[in-house]
């Protein structure tokens, strides 16, 4: 009942038509409308006429490479934008993330984890929760409105760092936030390459949050990428 009562719409923006078909059956079969386009410039029109509450954006289209899509997509759509593609490289994901994409998902990859996240980008949309004041994740309470976070109850004393980190990542749950655009909103654009800076917090944070820190389970690491703050699915 869940996955029927956030039933969108969705646009494919993909140029393999067996990746479409196979799309399309797995989120028509989770109760969502779909729309599909095999170019950029089907993509935009459809973006326009169709409206879509999601785009699955691959970024090896025919006509257009689907990095330039992405800022084009965020100007014309407040759409949930997931980038869905066979190229792994790191600077290709910060470069996505970077531009506006929300998601980053590498081909190949389990259409269950596709359907789970589009469900929390969803509930997110719909509720307003990427500016909510307070989530929860498992036993951890973030209270943005009074910058307090507490475990299982008890208060936890973060320094400024540690909780502005935190903080960036409870606003956008379950998505991935690169490294630079951390760094840039924690620390400002001269330190946006100090990944050293970032790991430091992170480590911080999971010593203080995770049941085991050395098996995290609230922040997840993207290799190469960014942090991801697992929300519920």
């Amino acid at each position: 009942m869940c996955v029927m009562s956030l039933a969108t719409k969705i646009l494919i923006v993909e140029d393999d038509g067996h990746v479409r078909r196979l799309l399309e059956a797995a989120l028509q079969r989770a109760g969502h409308d779909v729309a599909e386009a095999a170019t950029a410039r089907e993509g935009l029109s459809l973006l326009d006429i169709y409206k879509p509450d999601t785009v699955l954006l691959d970024l090896g289209l025919p006509d257009r490479d689907g990095l330039e899509m992405i800022p084009l997509i965020k100007a014309r759509s407040d759409a949930t934008l997931m980038v869905v593609s066979a190229r792994e490289n790191v600077a290709e994901k910060v470069a996505a993330l970077d531009l506006g994409a929300d998601d980053y998902l590498t081909k190949p990859f389990d259409t269950e984890e596709l359907l789970a996240r589009i469900r929390t980008a969803l509930r997110h949309r719909l509720s307003g929760n990427a500016e909510r004041e307070r989530v929860m994740v498992d036993e951890v309470e973030i209270d943005l409105g009074h910058r307090r976070v507490s475990r299982a109850g008890a208060e936890i004393h973060l320094s400024r760092k540690e909780y502005d980190v935190l903080a960036e990542l409870a606003k956008h749950p379950d998505r991935v936030i690169s490294h630079s655009q951390l760094l840039r909103a924690v620390w400002g654009p001269a330190h946006e390459t100090r990944v050293d800076y970032l790991r430091i917090v992170v480590r911080n944070l999971r010593q203080k949050l995770e049941t085991d820190p050395t098996r995290p389970r609230l922040i997840v690491n993207e290799l190469g990428v960014g942090y991801r703050l697992r929300g519920r699915i």
